[in-house]
């Protein structure tokens, strides 16, 4: 599985289908009679790392007890892959966007007819505009097998059209899901036992219609029995309103985290990528959010440097955003031009030595901003998700993640698989880049 959030609500879903058919998962290719690769392709090194995958799980399927295995592909890269490709790469089933929910039985039909050629199934017809298909792929998911806690997609589909991004043309319009539907999937979640559920969307801020908004959801969410932990995925900064703050502020299992990828700090870079608001305009967001939510709100964030024309002046004005707004954890990716979008034929590309220095310096300052924020719950007791366990010669250790999504390690006196997926509380000793450590009480 590679890219997004809602990539991996669609890796667990489609696990869910395969082993509601009698399917035992895994987490590689090793072994296995079938391999399903969930792609990304929002940079050139994603689209390498899809062929990697498919190459290696290729190689491991091909000597299974005889039979060549199946191989099948589904997500942003299958959508824009040709035919002659995915032949070329030995792939059996290509499956593009709001196409996922036939990949199951396209696997058994390909298990039946193995010699029956390659099986497309794509968000319209390759070559039409995916823009007109406003279908909802309806994948669903029972509970979460991959993780503790549980991805729910509610929205898909971006009409934004940053100059730089490529997900629109792959992903096809915005589309949300209806309410009812996400109130069921959420009730199914709780009741498999498990306590967090995350949101999550192409473009999450544009969930709903003129009945339905993400401030509703979010209430309704809040209410329902059994769920502790509510979390958003990415949110673009232009779709965090009053009226969504107020519904976090109100909802006591909101998890005091918010994700908004600012991109760049300097307005002329930002008008460029076609982002809809100022550098100031950002931290004047960040600062309403903090005060409706406290001063303890993580806000996390993406950074891409290098973008065409970056001078470094502007470099520089990314960083000072950065530390005006006190950010805690920074994705930082240098540019990558991507064919179809407008950016593409931009002039002024930065030198590649250039661009890697910059991301080197960006992510250093990302990183130091995060134990600068991390710091303030030293010898405070925060709440953990736990995740994992392993032994340690005094007991085991935990790992999980804080209400503010701080990754914490904690000793625990003894090691017990049932802590896994539960609350517990850990008293913090340190921080670091890596997180919070402390122990168990």
């Amino acid at each position: 599985m590679f890219g997004c959030r809602s990539n991996i609500y669609e890796a667990e879903a489609i696990a869910g289908e395969l082993a509601a058919r009698g399917a035992e998962i895994s987490t590689s290719p090793e072994g296995c009679g079938v391999a399903v690769v969930v792609s990304c392709s929002v940079t050139a090194t994603a689209d390498k790392k899809c062929r990697q995958a498919v190459r290696r799980a290729r190689r491991l399927l091909s000597n299974i007890r005889g039979s060549r295995g199946v191989v099948a592909v589904c997500g942003c890269w299958a959508q824009a892959l040709s035919s002659e490709d995915a032949l070329s790469l030995g792939i059996d089933i290509v499956a593009g966007s709001r196409m996922k929910h036939l990949l199951t039985s396209a696997i058994e039909a390909k298990i039946a007819a193995p010699f029956s050629g390659l099986f497309e199934f794509r968000g319209k017809a390759r070559g039409e505009d995916i823009g007109k298909d406003i279908e909802w792929d309806s994948l669903s998911l029972d509970r979460p097998r991959l993780r503790t806690r549980a991805f729910l997609k509610v929205q898909e589909g971006c009409d934004h059209f940053c100059s730089y991004c490529v997900i629109p043309f792959l992903r096809g319009r915005s589309v949300s899901r209806p309410l009812p539907d996400v109130l069921e999937e959420a009730k199914r979640i709780v009741a498999s036992g498990c306590r967090e559920i995350v949101l999550t969307g192409i473009h999450l801020g544009d969930y709903g219609s003129d009945e339905v908004t993400l401030a509703m959801l979010i209430r309704e969410l809040s209410a329902l029995r059994g769920l502790t932990r509510l979390r958003l995925g990415s949110l673009e900064p232009f779709a965090l309103a009053t009226q969504l703050l107020d519904a976090l502020a109100d909802s006591p299992i909101f998890c005091r985290h918010l994700h908004l990828p600012v991109q760049s700090g300097d307005d002329g870079v930002l008008r460029r990528m076609r982002r809809g608001y100022k550098a100031d305009d950002f931290v004047a967001l960040c600062d309403l959010a903090r005060r409706k939510l406290g001063d303890d709100l993580h806000i996390s964030s993406d950074i891409l440097v290098a973008f065409p024309g970056e001078t470094e002046s502007a470099f520089q004005n990314t960083l000072s955003l950065m530390e005006r707004v006190a950010l805690g954890r920074t994705h930082v990716f240098p540019y990558s031009p991507r064919k179809g979008t407008e950016a593409w034929s931009f002039s002024g590309r930065i030198p590649p030595s250039a661009a890697s220095e910059r991301a080197a310096l960006a992510s250093a300052l990302g990183e130091r901003l995060l134990s600068r924020y991390a710091s303030r719950f030293v010898g405070r007791t925060v709440s953990v998700l736990s995740e994992s366990l392993s032994e340690s010669i005094n007991g085991g250790v935990l790992e999980g993640h804080s209400r503010n999504f701080l990754s914490v390690t904690a000793a625990i006196p003894e090691k017990t698989d049932a802590i896994v997926g539960r609350e517990v509380y850990v008293l913090v000793k340190e921080c670091g880049n890596s997180g919070l450590k402390g122990v168990c009480i």
